[in-house]
């Protein structure tokens, strides 16, 4: 398979040579620039030059970035299908739009939420690269620690990118399916359940709270939540989470 590139004024594209591939890399790099100029003004680090790798098929993904594939498998069921890729300093690999659009699911968001994919992983690099906590570089420490601050990376990404807006079907399954959810959202739940704490945030305080989340060192968990919500304890702030959730699931 021959891999070609398309640029666009801050990005690049590489994907597959084949009918479709190229209207797949113009949407990519249409909606990578389209958030990149919605984050300017928003993180201290917003980085040009990093490339769209699209790919395919799930398998190629797979191959290219074993994480995704690991990720979807401890992944709650309700946010499996929103797992469509991986990111990397310089790169965001993702499944080609024609592909993120066959995975929606009949639900009012679900086509929404994947097609902002691009968007929310690079969203997510832009967030790591603000935060001095947070990957990449992708480390040995960082991997280490990456699964307590998942729900950070990932709610970043969901909520600066706008997938939050479009999750309340997918939020209102998982709230249905298996145990409560752990608060903060662990690993299992961090790709979904990670933009509602920002959403609750910046309800509460503002987008400019919601950026100092995005961007604080992580030291632990209680703490960052109880200097982010301040004036109240971490328990009241889980209830007033949990009751948030609710309302954004219709429950």
């Amino acid at each position: 398979m021959a891999w070609i590139e398309t640029q666009s004024p801050h990005f690049v594209a590489r994907h597959a040579e084949g009918d479709g591939d190229e209207q797949d890399a113009d949407e990519v790099l249409e909606l990578l620039e389209g958030t990149r100029e919605q984050l300017i003004d928003v993180f201290p680090v917003t980085p040009d030059g990093v490339t769209a790798v699209i790919h395919s098929n799930p398998l190629q993904l797979a191959l290219a970035q074993p994480v995704a594939a690991a990720l979807q498998l401890v992944t709650s069921p309700a946010s499996r299908r929103y797992v469509a890729g991986w990111y990397s300093r310089d790169e965001v690999h993702v499944l080609a739009p024609r592909l993120l659009s066959a995975r929606a699911s009949s639900v009012p968001g679900s086509l929404e939420m994947l097609m902002l994919t691009p968007a929310a992983l690079y969203a997510q690099l832009v967030a790591g690269l603000s935060n001095p906590g947070l990957p990449p570089p992708f480390t040995l420490r960082s991997w280490l620690h990456s699964p307590n601050w998942a729900w950070l990376a990932a709610g970043a990404g969901q909520w600066f990118s706008g997938q939050t807006a479009h999750a309340r079907p997918a939020i209102a399954r998982r709230l249905r399916e298996g145990n409560q959810p752990s608060f903060p959202p662990t690993l299992r739940d961090a790709q979904l359940l990670g933009g509602s704490v920002f959403d609750l945030l910046a309800t509460e305080s503002g987008e400019a709270a919601a950026i100092e989340l995005a961007t604080i060192a992580p030291l632990n968990e209680r703490e960052v939540i109880s200097r982010c919500f301040p004036g109240r304890s971490f328990g009241d702030t889980e209830g007033v989470w949990r009751a948030h959730l609710a309302r954004l699931g219709g429950v």
